[in-house]
């Protein structure tokens, strides 16, 4: 599931910005990897994922969701991410420390329930004079209830790291962002505890085209790079993708 994915505007002091998108995505990945096709009539990967994101910030830090719903013959599953950060702390007019509160979970028809997790650490931000690279990191105490070890003992007490980025460049036809996570999950079904999920997109700015400066649609890219999290091992899955920006 996507995270973070594109957090490529930040609040400064007496600066304002908001972001709410809408993606498409058509997913490779049961193209590319057998195991994740369907086989004897059974749900596969899906095709095709839409996400829904939402950044707003206000007088004390800020708020992110997103949503995403996958499709095979009709919405089949759906996962969600709620993020609330506090500002505490301004290093300076571009970096700044903020305490991170954050609630992860849904549900698929091919995997069943997602498990809840609750995480909460801090966050140190930072961007550019021109707001034209902005970045995060965030270290995590992650909470997922019921998760036992390998043993049979609960091992609902974990971690994770996670790094956001934004660049626009090319006078701003090109955005690059993504995030990178690093986690502890117990999988005693596929014989592992620590997950690497990472999800680049490059995207070209459509409004950047001569009349079209009201068409807020990009297209591009994202990869979903991740050791773990899809199986046990590595998987690199491209999609191809549109979004609106309001």
């Amino acid at each position: 599931m996507k995270r973070f994915l594109t957090i490529v505007i930040f609040v400064l002091l007496g600066g304002v910005a908001v972001a709410q998108n809408v993606q498409l995505h058509y997913d490779f990945g049961h193209s590319i990897y057998d195991e994740l096709d369907k086989t004897d009539g059974s749900y596969g990967r899906p095709a095709v994922t839409t996400t829904v994101e939402m950044f707003r910030p206000d007088s004390f830090g800020s708020t992110f969701f997103f949503i995403d719903f996958d499709y095979s013959s009709g919405a089949k599953g759906a996962y969600w991410e709620i993020a609330r950060e506090l500002c505490f702390w301004q290093e300076s007019k571009m970096n700044w420390l903020s305490v991170h509160a954050e609630y992860n979970g849904g549900g698929s028809q091919a995997v069943g329930t997602f498990n809840n997790s609750w995480l909460g650490g801090l966050t140190y931000s930072g961007h550019s004079k021109d707001f034209s690279k902005t970045w995060s990191i965030s270290a995590m105490y992650k909470y997922i209830p019921h998760t036992r070890n390998g043993a049979g003992e609960l091992a609902t007490h974990n971690f994770q790291l996670t790094g956001v980025w934004g660049i626009n460049f090319a006078a701003g036809w090109c955005t690059f962002s993504g995030f990178i996570d690093f986690w502890r999950e117990h999988r005693p079904w596929q014989g592992t505890s620590c997950i690497l999920l990472s999800e680049p997109q490059f995207w070209v700015n459509l409004n950047k085209i001569r009349g079209w400066d009201k068409v807020n649609m990009s297209i591009g890219t994202e990869v979903e790079i991740s050791n773990n999290f899809v199986a046990k091992g590595f998987y690199l899955v491209p999609t191809v993708s549109a979004k609106w920006t309001f």
